[in-house]
């Protein structure tokens, strides 16, 4: 169990990522291609991209990166450096300033359960040719298996957010790492991660926790092992249903759009806009709570909401779709 301990000024400094982040979600990405889980919400993503690195010739100039990055076990801090909150060039930035020391301390790590490829020793070394390797091989994964899918993963981390965004505004922050149930438990300042390969305490030291949502992030919640980084926790969100390319999704929406003709329904995805629950829909529309769930439900299939079930009430937010046709 990993236990992470909070003082009051860590509680004011705890803060949840303001995006799907991604560089977390490509590491992590690596870990759900090459393990034994067979999460069907997945499966179709990991044939296509499996497909795709066996067509492309790829998986030779990624051997690196897919060598740090075990179905299993540890994996290098240094992949997902703090600055990937800022987006996905800045995180490349971040890596490829890695230092030496931190590099080779890392490797070492990872190779005293794992067989690493002999590039790994410039690496190690803190070469820059090989920092810049790395980079690309991630960009170039990224684009393969990440860039396609981002609209959906998207999707999952914001309506997460909007989540998270409403058990702060009930409860603050206690409310929030509250809501992080089942797979952790928060109690008298203590943030307890259940299922954790190793047990752990973490103390934050004045500095906050960066809670990351994340799409594929598995069942347990992941944290860096070097306790001297920026504290970042990162933990699975709903993933709202299969994983397909952006064009398929696309397609699937515009199928549904001809039900969505009509002033109710309009007006159903306009109160969603900040996330709303089936009975607030209903009465701010004065309609019955049967007929804004039926409404949700088309909305919902049209891939213009996504629900999500809290103990007795569903929360609708918009995906990016939604947020367009809205804006539109």
């Amino acid at each position: 169990m990993l236990k992470i301990h909070f003082s009051g000024e860590d509680i004011l400094r705890t803060r949840v990522a303001p995006a799907a982040d991604p560089v977390w979600e490509l590491v992590l990405s690596l870990h759900v291609l090459r393990g034994r889980t067979r999460d069907p919400l997945t499966a179709n993503w990991r044939r296509s991209v499996a497909r795709d690195l066996r067509q492309d010739s790829a998986s030779e100039q990624l051997r690196l990166l897919f060598a740090l990055n075990p179905p299993r076990g540890y994996f290098p801090d240094f992949l997902t450096p703090y600055a990937s909150v800022e987006g996905f060039e800045a995180g490349l930035d971040a890596l490829r300033r890695t230092p030496a020391e931190l590099l080779h301390r890392d490797l070492s790590v990872l190779a005293a359960e794992n067989q690493l490829p002999s590039s790994a020793a410039a690496l190690a070394r803190g070469e820059v040719s090989a920092l810049h390797h790395l980079a690309e091989s991630m960009e170039q994964y990224r684009s393969l298996a990440i860039s396609p899918y981002w609209g959906r993963i998207q999707a999952a981390v914001a309506a997460d957010r909007t989540r998270r965004a409403r058990a702060l505004l009930d409860g603050g922050v206690e409310g929030l790492l509250a809501s992080l149930r089942p797979t952790m438990r928060w109690d008298s300042g203590v943030l307890e991660v259940h299922s954790y390969p190793h047990s752990r305490d973490l103390h934050l030291d004045g500095r906050g926790l960066l809670l990351v949502p994340s799409f594929f992030c598995a069942a347990t919640p992941v944290a860096l092992l070097d306790p001297a980084l920026p504290p970042v926790l990162v933990y699975p969100v709903d993933r709202l249903g299969a994983l397909v390319p952006a064009d398929a999704a696309s397609g699937a929406a515009r199928e549904s759009l001809a039900a969505l003709l009509g002033r109710t329904r309009a007006a159903v995805l306009q109160a969603s806009d900040e996330g709303c629950t089936t009975g607030e829909v209903a009465r701010q529309l004065n309609i019955s709570p049967a007929a804004a769930s039926q409404h949700a439900t088309v909305l919902r299939n049209a891939g213009l909401l996504v629900s999500h079930r809290e103990r007795n009430s569903v929360l609708h937010t918009l995906t990016p779709l939604g947020r367009a046709m809205l804006d539109a």
